[in-house]
């Protein structure tokens, strides 16, 4: 997935990752906005995954 189509999908990723990853606030996500490595890395942080695995979830949306 390239930086266009991530920016295209970012609503429904933001709200489905809201759903899945309550952890993350609205900051967090505004600071990671349009930045699959940024947002990747929040999750990381907070729930302990690996930002592979969390960069696969993106990519399967």
């Amino acid at each position: 997935m390239n930086k266009e189509q991530f920016e295209g999908k970012w609503k429904q990723i933001k709200g489905d990752f809201k759903k899945k990853y309550g952890k993350i606030t609205d900051d967090e996500y505004k600071e990671a906005e349009g930045d699959m490595d940024k947002l990747a890395g929040k999750v990381q942080e907070k729930y302990g995954k690996s930002k592979e695995e969390v960069k696969k979830e993106i990519d399967n949306w």
